[in-house]
């Protein structure tokens, strides 16, 4: 099925909201232009980048980071606490570091006992600095915070703040002293981004502000919002037709000749959900074909193994292929 050549919705791929959650569409809506903005009056020329970080947060995701040291991955992040009025708490990931040292422990408190002491887990932002670089065990503790949203230490559940995301980063050409992410973990990123260096007249305007440290933080929702804002991603509705175009797509990555490894059933979710929150920053109570086109490649990418695995690049047009096979269908 192909998208209508305008770029419009066809009518059959709408859905009749109801007033409340017409209402409720608009009003989120327009928080998420609110932090947009913000976050990119200071990650500029980036807009693809942070929109496609919103989405996935809004959406109750998580955030990979490949790019090379000093480009803005711990801007990003920063922008993005601040304008959804959130907490931010960096780990920088070390061979050294230990489960506990990002879970947190329980403690002896005064009267003989134990108290639970939380770690920099309970945030509404983590950023995992050079993730790759803590062993596969200490990795291995983010794996039921990212899923579950909450951690198990003695025995006893602690569930974390909301919204609760992760941003990971790593350096792709580095691999001194590194452990690769194994699948399971890649596959609970909900999407893989690169900053890519910022064009010139943008990293004239760092040198002459002072920077990447001088960066300034623009608050622009308070943490309730942020709440409603992701709340309402469910809202948005899905017609079976365009259903069938996100299920078409993942079946095909699952036989394709290209791939040795499909799609799995939580990637397809976190396209959904992803398709969901960008209809949603749109100001559109259904989604369309072309959210689907502008979020499979980030969102589905690194969850493939591609026969060609070490040409760079190698899982992205696969994915890319796949989609103009589908869509011209």
């Amino acid at each position: 099925m192909s998208p209508p050549a305008d770029g419009a919705p066809s009518a059959a791929m709408r859905e009749t909201p109801t007033a409340e959650d017409s209402a409720r569409i608009a009003r989120a809506a327009q928080l998420y232009r609110r932090a947009a903005v913000a976050i990119g009056q200071t990650v500029r020329g980036k807009a693809e980048v942070v929109e496609l970080a919103l989405i996935a947060v809004v959406a109750g995701g998580h955030v990979l980071l490949e790019d090379v040291p000093g480009v803005g991955k711990t801007t990003l992040a920063s922008a993005l606490a601040a304008a959804l009025g959130g907490e931010l708490r960096r780990v920088q990931f070390t061979s050294d570091l230990l489960p506990g040292d990002i879970t947190g422990v329980s403690v002896l408190d005064g009267a003989g006992g134990f108290r639970f002491r939380p770690g920099p887990l309970f945030a509404n932002i983590v950023l995992a600095d050079e993730i790759n670089r803590a062993t596969p065990k200490t990795q291995s503790a983010l794996l039921e915070a990212m899923t579950e949203r909450l951690v198990t230490v003695d025995g006893q559940r602690h569930p974390l703040p909301r919204p609760f995301a992760v941003l990971a980063t790593q350096n792709p050409t580095d691999h001194h002293s590194t452990f690769a992410l194994p699948d399971s973990q890649l596959d609970r990123f909900f999407v893989r981004l690169s900053m890519g260096y910022p064009a010139r007249e943008h990293e004239r305007h760092i040198l002459r502000a002072g920077g990447l440290r001088s960066a300034q933080f623009e608050p622009a929702l308070s943490l309730d919002e942020t709440i409603e804002l992701c709340a309402a991603v469910d809202a948005v509705a899905v017609h079976p037709d365009v259903e069938d175009l996100l299920l078409e797509l993942v079946v095909r990555t699952r036989t394709d000749a290209r791939l040795l490894r499909g799609v799995s059933t939580r990637g397809a979710e976190a396209l959904l959900r992803a398709a969901r929150a960008r209809a949603l920053g749109a100001g559109r109570a259904f989604v369309i074909p072309e959210d689907l086109l502008a979020l499979a490649e980030p969102v589905l990418a690194h969850r493939v193994l591609p026969r060609a695995e070490g040409e760079p690049g190698a899982a992205e047009r696969a994915v890319r292929e796949l989609l103009a096979e589908v869509f011209a269908g």
